[in-house]
């Protein structure tokens, strides 16, 4: 259990490797400007994406929808969206909105502009579609939540049944069939809010015909319907089983396992592990890092219950099962969460330097919490074991040949020579002072030794009080009992931690492990929360893959300068500031707005605003901006700025006949 938790501070959990698709460019360009109208809309993504019926959404410069043809993907690539422009474009600026669903199930979405001809002398507003429904967005994350917890719980119990093999499953079966509900529920849940998820309606939207038939024929949407059809799998293997004692056979293991890796694929097959780099081993490590999680953490609810109901003579044997069981785990677990570790975050500073990093680091202090209690755990875990270590010891000398009669001396009544000779009768120990002492049976240590050395002159005829027949005789009718309570004074007498501790007996150490694994439940269902949260977090190594590219998908870049300047004159223009935009502040044709604020910060119209643009290292310039009057700012959208750089700009603004200012300042074009 220690190695467990030692596990996810490895960053395994259930998270995966990569999530969200990131846009890695756009055809057109995003801001560009091309000499004629384009046919087709491409988007590259960094990997595979499913499409919408309503995917692309495009504006034209007078701000109405542009009609398009049905989305796709280009030439058979799944990490491409397309879609035809079926209507003639004319000259001007163009906004696209697109919306997919990455390969992680999540949705994406973002907008970019292009021009055709030149730029309109207006911005475009961009609708990106409806924003996110958050009733929505919570009932689908509660849902993920309660499935990856109900699957760890089923296949935690139902492997814990069979490996570890407890004397009675009664308690195991409530657990196995709330798990196998909640499953059931929260997968049927998905499948209806798949559609509304997707396109960010409300959850009403969910009982949509049409919008449920377009799911159903989704990867996801088929990966959940494999998944409500591997349950009612599992619950005819477990209705057929209820009452057998037969479910340790090969065969009924064989089947389990093999439901089970279904069951995980499930998972696998509709997020990252099937897409990206190294796509096979994503998918084999995917399985068995769910698997070895519902085994691990499923196995903790089933060992608490065991603990709660099950009988304490079995704990010795039951709890080092789990172990070993928890340990193999451990360490499929460490090697497929350090596998997904390199696989999402990419590199070292990822860890630091993105959202998904310090969120990682926030799983990781969790588990610190974890350790803790996994240590407690494990030094109880010692002492339940120890009784049955003690007790074969006990069983392995039990059958030894008793000591040599000792010779008495001389004059001592037979009654006596038979008091020292320790055959398999009760005998009473000679009163001190009647004879000599047995220096071979003589038990020297007291009760800090094992009940396995207690025999000869020194014992007591009688039973101990409470202990039931006398076992140390070591006859046949002795022998069961004997190992387990001379086990169990041995373990109380040599426990781990002496003390306070030293003392407990078998139900005593087995509240106390009862205890520690119930913390454990607790911050590990906390860790299972984050690593949900987890999944729905940009990785480092999309991240950065995507900062690589230009900002595609976000508005194109823009170079807003305010120029203050005062003429000297005591009026409401003489004083202010101008407003300039500079769009996209890249190399070739840029548009020019300048608005103009007077003293009391409101808008001014002022004779003229002039603006040129120079640079320097390149002795370049000044090339006049030619602004002109548009009805309440200057501007022009024809200026053109050949080469990257820091450019100066040089602002005049006149607001008399006579009296005006120039003021400079510096923007950077970028290639």
């Amino acid at each position: 259990m220690l190695l467990g938790t030692l596990l996810v501070l490895l960053l395994g959990g259930a998270a995966p490797a990569c999530a969200h698709s990131a846009l890695r460019g756009t055809d057109p360009g995003d801001g560009s400007v091309v000499p004629r109208a384009p046919r087709h809309i491409t988007l590259t993504f960094t990997e595979s994406v499913g499409l919408l019926d309503d995917s692309f959404r495009v504006f034209g410069p007078d701000r109405r929808r542009v009609p398009t043809g049905e989305a796709a993907h280009a030439d058979g690539r799944s990490d491409t969206a397309r879609v035809r422009l079926t209507g003639k474009l004319a000259q001007g600026t163009y906004a696209v909105a697109w919306r997919v669903v990455s390969a992680d199930s999540h949705p994406v979405s973002g907008a970019f502009t292009f021009s055709v001809g030149k730029r309109s002398a207006t911005t475009v507003p961009i609708d990106t579609g409806p924003a996110e429904d958050p009733l929505t967005d919570g009932l689908h994350d509660l849902a993920r939540y309660l499935a990856y917890l109900a699957a760890a719980l089923l296949v935690g119990t139902a492997a814990f049944a069979s490996l570890c093999r407890p004397a009675g499953t009664a308690p195991l079966r409530r657990p196995l069939v709330a798990a196998w509900w909640t499953l059931l529920g929260a997968t049927a849940a998905l499948l209806l809010l798949r559609a509304p998820y997707e396109s960010g309606a409300g959850p009403l939207a969910a009982f949509d015909p049409g919008a449920l038939g377009r799911t159903l024929s989704s990867r996801p949407g088929l990966a959940l319907l494999a998944r409500l059809v591997i349950l009612l799998l599992i619950a005819a293997l477990l209705v057929r089983r209820s009452g057998r004692r037969d479910h340790h056979r090969p065969l009924v293991r064989a089947a389990g396992t093999f439901l089970a890796v279904g069951l995980a694929l499930t998972w696998a097959v509709a997020e990252h592990a099937s897409a990206g780099i190294q796509v096979p081993q994503a998918m084999a490590s995917s399985v068995l890092h769910l698997l070895a999680t519902g085994v691990w953490l499923g196995g903790l609810v089933a060992l608490l219950l065991t603990l709660r109901g099950g009988p304490v003579d079995d704990l010795a044997a039951v709890v080092p099962r789990f172990s070993r069981v928890a340990f193999a785990s451990v360490a499929v677990l460490a090697v497929t969460g350090l596998y997904q570790s390199w696989r999402g975050l990419g590199s070292l500073p990822a860890l630091t330097g993105t959202p998904y990093g310090r969120l990682l680091l926030v799983k990781v202090a969790a588990v610190c919490v974890l350790l803790l209690a996994a240590e407690r755990s494990r030094r109880w875990t010692a002492r339940i074991a120890a009784p049955a270590a003690a007790g074969a010891t006990v069983a392995s000398t039990a059958g030894t040949a008793p000591p040599a009669r000792v010779p008495q001396p001389a004059g001592v009544s037979a009654s006596r020579a038979g008091a020292a000779d320790p055959g398999p009768a009760h005998r009473v120990a000679s009163p001190s002072g009647t004879g000599p002492a047995d220096p071979g049976t003589a038990h020297t240590d007291g009760d800090s030794g094992s009940g396995a050395g207690r025999s000869g002159p020194l014992d007591r005829s009688g039973p101990e009080v409470g202990s039931g027949p006398d076992v140390r005789s070591g006859g046949p009718d002795g022998d069961a009992g004997s190992g387990a309570r001379r086990a169990d004074r041995f373990a109380d007498r040599s426990g781990t931690d002496g003390g306070a501790d030293a003392g407990s007996g078998p139900d005593a150490r087995r509240r106390g492990l009862r205890r520690s694994v119930l913390v454990e439940v607790a911050v590990a269902a906390v860790v299972l929360a984050i690593t949900t949260v987890l999944t729905g977090t940009l990785p480092g190594r999309a991240e950065a893959e995507a900062a690589r590219q230009a900002r595609a998908g976000a508005l194109p870049p823009t170079a807003q300068v305010t120029v203050p300047f005062d003429t000297g004159t005591d009026t409401v223009t003489g004083r202010g500031t101008v407003q300039v935009t500079l769009d996209p502040a890249r190399v070739g044709d840029n548009g020019v707005q300048a608005v103009v604020y007077g003293s009391d910060t409101g808008l001014v119209v002022v004779p003229e605003v002039r603006i040129t643009f120079s640079l320097p290292s390149r002795e370049l310039g000044p090339i006049d901006a030619e602004l002109t009057d548009q009805g309440g700012y200057w501007g022009t959208n024809a200026v053109n700025l050949p080469l990257p750089g820091t450019w100066t700009m040089k602002t005049t603004v006149r607001v008399s006949d006579v009296d005006q200012v120039t003021e400079e300042k510096r923007v950077r074009i970028v290639p």
